[in-house]
């Protein structure tokens, strides 16, 4: 129990100090990883057990170098790990991904700036602080999650293009048709080839899950010199 004590409150680099601290950046990577696995993310598990592990080893040479040479005495023990907040955004980037309107991967990249911003203080020996943090950081990733999709009800994007007859080609008509349906529109388009009898009108639009889609198809249809309706899922 002295010795764990010790460990504890040693603030000094060797490699016991350095054992504990990477094993328990290594269960904080593990937890934060799995919730984000569990939704299929694709930074998931692994990721953020490396991510964690090296944040933690890049603070804790941050702090040797200082204690072990004498030249480097008067350096700056945060200017090497200051590379890792900037450095991470290359792999935050990598996690967004973008389905026509939708952009997902947003928190997983917040998680993983969060999980460097963890490493980086359990290389520095802050034990407290980064327990409080992981707590904190999980319970917005599963609590939080449940109360926002109860909260906001999760929506889905479609592409919808309308192929109409040229002296038809009025997006206002169609813009009210869904409007009257409830339906939100993200985005609308035209396109017109001389070539061509027809036109053709985009819509990029977000619905609730469940959703009557015959109808809407149904309804568009109505509308005067439609030629054909095309329905794309995009996320």
């Amino acid at each position: 129990m002295e010795f764990l004590e010790q460990l504890l409150t040693n603030n000094q680099i060797n490699w016991q100090t350095a054992t504990l601290r990477i094993l328990l950046s290594f269960f904080i990577g593990t937890i934060i990883g799995f919730e984000r696995e569990a939704h299929n993310q694709p930074a998931g598990l692994r990721t953020h057990i490396l991510i964690s592990i090296g944040a933690t080893i890049i603070m804790l040479l941050s702090i040797y170098i200082p204690q072990t040479f004498t030249n480097a005495a008067n350096g700056d023990p945060g200017r090497i790990a200051a590379q890792v907040v900037s450095g991470i955004g290359f792999l935050g980037a990598g996690a967004i991904l973008k389905f026509g309107g939708n952009v997902k991967g947003l928190t997983t990249a917040a998680s993983i700036w969060a999980i460097a911003a963890l490493g980086l203080a359990v290389g520095a020996g802050m034990y407290i602080i980064s327990a409080i943090g992981a707590a904190v950081i999980l319970f917005a990733l599963t609590v939080m999650d449940v109360f926002e999709k109860v909260l906001f009800k999760e929506k889905l994007y479609k592409k919808i293009v309308i192929l109409v007859k040229k002296r038809y080609s009025d997006i206002n008509q169609f813009q009210k048709v869904l409007e009257n349906l409830d339906v939100k529109v993200s985005s609308a388009g035209f396109e017109s080839n001389s070539v061509e009898a027809n036109n053709k009108i985009i819509f990029i639009i977000s619905i609730p899950v469940i959703y009557n889609l015959q109808l809407l198809t149904e309804e568009l249809e109505k509308t005067e010199g439609v030629v054909a309706i095309s329905i794309e899922i995009l996320s």
